[in-house]
């Protein structure tokens, strides 16, 4: 059955590659060989799926590829889950766009790994089972708790799948000549298939080939770029200023206040402990020290990539602005600004083709694909294990549910999720994809990351505490991301921010660690004081491994 699901779905890619090849695509004057490079790429992935589908057996293997990922290889699949389309396309369309202030992202989405490193890694492998509301609930009310997280993790997972949808369209568009929408609705599709028939095992292994092949690209589009220059950043600057003028060297450009960018890195810090997808990898190790491992090898990945972006971000000032082959000529007439086809976040796209021809813009194409795909999935099977295992199995059936009914209930919520992605990718098509996941970041360090980290590291902590202030940090991210500019002028089109900051996380991380401590030290009950006194066996199993799964090997 899975085999003939395989082939038609591979015949159904075939059938829009051949429909773009022989409208839109040669009226663009798009080249054949992304298109080909981009169907090798979807069928390698599909075959790993059907390898992956034959091996995902039980609850275990779907959630966690039965915890046989070695930490070298689970480290690249998180560089692979991390390297996202916001981080290649987005974050180098920033820089190309704003310069310097670009670089705060590029900074911002990496300093969360040490607090990963040495607070969460393994306190997390030695406390939980699939996903990190087994970490929260570890001492507290199952029910309330477990209910708080599946809600901030859906929140997470919603908000960053949009990036990467909307990504993977203008990619796509720009790829084949498809419509926009058409293209959003392909990736949805392929997603749903990666995650419902190869769980954790499939998706990890397009992770650690994106990754691999990522990390090879932008490393030489860093080294074409530096080239022509003789390796001199003094130069590429230089040359850089005088296209864009000397603003894009200096701060101001994206971030124009203190408190955006304090609030802005306050998200992108505790955001990234507290994304569902990243932390949910910690369980697909043997235990505690490969999780260990599994951050170091990751974290040196990420931090070498982001350096690439903004190499590349620069890289395409240089070799992109005002060149007419990359402009869109009738946006250019009206704004005079230059925009080039397929906006910003397309910069890196053209930049390959700058630097490597229509043979390396194939292959670039393909990578950034593979690099949606990649995180697409992850953060699919996040969100579905958030729906399944929490909600489903833990809340509403109260742990009475066999493994193979959480399972088939995990593929329905991942079709579900898939069909809200693809809604909301449409939706925010015109949405720089970085700032898109920076509000998902200002979620996941509001509602996950307080409740996560206080949970394992303070005693005092309570059911009560955490429900209202986990609640509390959730309702105030996601209704300051409202009432912002980005959705209350940009999108809703009122003349007025009320809210008047783009990023929020420096007001709701501070509301949720307030409301979690206050009423956590005013809980008097007895169910507090019996949750207090099972903190001493919690925290020494967190940070010794006895009693986990896994300890053995220690």
């Amino acid at each position: 059955m899975n085999r003939i699901f395989l082939f038609l779905i591979l015949g159904f890619i075939a059938l829009f590659a051949s429909d773009a090849i022989t409208g839109e695509v040669q009226k663009q004057g798009l080249n054949i060989s992304a298109i080909v490079m981009f169907l090798i790429f979807v069928g390698a992935t599909l075959g790993i799926t059907y390898w992956a589908a034959k091996r995902t057996k039980s609850a275990k293997d779907f959630y966690t590829a039965g915890g046989g990922i070695t930490g070298f290889q689970n480290g690249m699949a998180i560089a692979g889950d991390y390297m996202s389309a916001a981080s290649f396309l987005g974050i180098s369309g920033l820089v190309y766009m704003k310069g310097y202030d670009g670089l705060i992202y590029s900074i911002g989405f990496l300093v969360g790994w040490p607090i990963i490193l040495f607070m969460i890694a393994e306190p997390l492998r030695n406390l939980g089972k699939y996903t990190f509301a087994d970490v929260a609930s570890y001492r507290l009310k199952q029910t309330p708790i477990r209910t708080l997280a599946a809600s901030g993790s859906i929140a997470t997972v919603v908000l960053y799948l949009i990036a990467q949808m909307v990504g993977s369209g203008k990619l796509i568009q720009l790829l084949f000549g498809l419509s926009y929408e058409l293209a959003v609705v392909l990736v949805g599709v392929l997603m749903i298939l990666y995650v419902v028939f190869g769980g954790m095992l499939a998706t990890t292994w397009v992770q650690i080939i994106k990754a691999f092949l990522l990390l090879s690209g932008a490393s030489f589009m860093a080294i074409a770029v530096m080239a022509h220059y003789n390796f001199s950043f003094g130069a590429l600057f230089s040359h850089a200023t005088e296209l864009k003028g000397i603003e894009i060297m200096s701060p101001g450009g994206l971030v124009s206040d203190p408190i955006s960018a304090i609030s802005l890195a306050v998200a992108l810090m505790f955001g990234t402990a507290g994304l569902p997808h990243i932390l949910m990898r910690f369980f697909t190790v043997s235990d505690a020290k490969e999780a260990r491992k599994s951050v170091f090898y990751a974290t040196g990945f990420i931090g070498y990539f982001y350096i690439l972006t903004f190499i590349i971000g620069f890289g395409a000032i240089v070799m992109v602005f005002k060149n007419p082959q990359y402009l869109d000529i009738a946006k250019d007439a009206v704004s005079g600004g230059s925009p080039i086809l397929g906006g910003s976040n397309m910069a890196a796209i053209h930049l390959s083709h700058a630097v490597g021809g229509d043979f390396f813009l194939g292959f670039i194409s393909a990578v950034a694909f593979a690099t949606i795909l990649a995180v697409v999935s992850g953060l699919t099977l996040a969100g579905a294990s958030a729906i399944s295992h929490d909600l489903y199995a833990s809340v509403f059936r109260k742990g009475r549910v066999d493994s193979m009914t959480e399972m088939r209930v995990s593929k329905m919520a991942t079709v579900a999720l898939g069909v809200v992605a693809i809604i909301m990718g449409i939706a925010f098509e015109n949405q720089n994809i970085a700032f898109v996941v920076g509000l998902a970041f200002a979620i996941a360090a509001s509602a996950n990351f307080p409740i996560l980290v206080l949970s394992m590291y303070w005693r005092k902590l309570t059911t009560r505490g955490a429900v209202i202030g986990g609640t509390l940090g959730l309702a105030s991210a996601v209704i300051l991301v409202i009432l912002s500019p980005v959705v209350w002028v940009d999108i809703m089109h009122n003349a007025e921010a009320i809210f008047p900051y783009k990023y929020p996380a420096l007001f709701s991380v501070s509301v949720a660690f307030a409301a979690t401590w206050f009423f956590s030290v005013t809980d008097k009950s007895q169910d507090a004081k019996d949750e207090q006194d099972r903190f001493d066996a919690q925290f020494i199993r967190a940070q010794t491994g006895i009693g986990a799964e896994g300890a053995s090997s220690h």
